[in-house]
């Protein structure tokens, strides 16, 4: 056990690092990309220039995220602050879709009279943007397929390597055709490329946060299986939810017949393993029991439980 502490100790200081450099990376181009921005008057740097300001801000929250994460559960936070990770990726997904808002609204305005773009530094300074914005991307990106707040800010710096690309292919064209009005449709694809991951972050973060049952967990089945452990008799009184994207927890009330402990702590084992090794539900309490007192919900409802309570 300790060697398994020790082990995430280092991956969360491995991650810690590695968020660290792209956030020092990514604040020293915000600077550099507003003022050529401004010189090229060039709406899809500066629109690229906003979103890595709000990859600073993610990459700083996410830093910040990860290290909390390590500290242990205590008294006021029994639960350990694995849930900070999924806050700042509700955080991190409504400032894309703000983002993208914003670009939607300046692009129209520069579709309705397209103002003239200095190509020559549209291309220079977005293919520097690709090259730091894949950089930190690539330095963000282990650990985030599993780790929603890693991969709320991945896919900000994902958007920024996509959106730079689109700044440099634009800026070619430019050169060549004069069509200035590419400048604020690169930004428009960027913003309906970043209102797109953004959702799909910000559903799954409030699915979380919501106590929902994970999504990949078929509950029928589930309950299917535990049934079958020889011993159970029923079931009652069933929570599945998700502390963050890895951690899964689970309660329920296991009738079983009349039995001393140590005849019950065989089906205690065996429900655990399934849970453990089928449903990736390592954190489960069951609470075992001979008679349910009459008919019990599989699913109970908490509303009735603290009207009866406070009757």
């Amino acid at each position: 056990m300790q060697h398994n502490h020790s082990h995430i100790g280092d991956l969360a200081n491995q991650t810690t690092k590695r968020l660290a450099l792209s956030l020092g990376l990514t604040a020293a181009f915000v600077i550099v990309e507003i003022a050529a921005g401004i010189l090229g008057n060039s709406l899809a740097l500066l629109t690229d220039a906003a979103h890595n300001f709000t990859d600073v801000i993610a990459l700083g929250l996410s830093w910040y995220a990860v290290k909390l994460a390590t500290q242990p559960a205590h008294s006021e936070k029994t639960f350990g602050y694995h849930r900070v990770g999924i806050l700042v990726a509700l955080v991190n997904s409504t400032t894309l879709v703000l983002i993208a808002l914003g670009i939607f609204y300046e692009a129209w305005h520069r579709f309705l009279a397209p103002p003239e773009v200095d190509s020559a530094i549209l291309i220079g300074v977005g293919a520097l943007a690709f090259l730091i914005n894949a950089g930190t991307a690539w330095l963000v990106k282990s650990g985030s397929e599993h780790d929603l707040n890693l991969r709320s800010t991945f896919l900000h710096l994902m958007g920024d390597v996509l959106s730079t690309l689109g700044a440099v292919i634009a800026g070619i064209i430019i050169a060549f055709t004069n069509w200035n009005w590419l400048d604020p449709l690169v930004s428009v694809l960027i913003g309906a490329f970043i209102l797109w991951n953004a959702w799909g972050i910000l559903r799954q973060s409030i699915h979380i946060l919501l106590e929902s049952t994970p999504e990949s967990i078929n509950m029928d089945a589930m309950v299917t299986d535990l049934l079958n452990v020889e011993g159970v008799r029923d079931i009652h009184d069933l929570h599945v939810w998700s502390i963050n994207e890895n951690l899964r927890a689970l309660s329920a009330h296991i009738v079983t017949d009349d039995v001393l402990v140590s005849a019950g702590s065989p089906i205690q084992h065996n429900l655990n393993e399934i849970l453990a090794h089928k449903y990736n539900i390592r954190h489960a309490t069951l609470q075992l029991e001979c008679d349910c007192g009459g008919q019990k919900l599989l699913y109970c409802d908490i509303q009735d439980a603290i009207s009866t309570h406070q009757h």
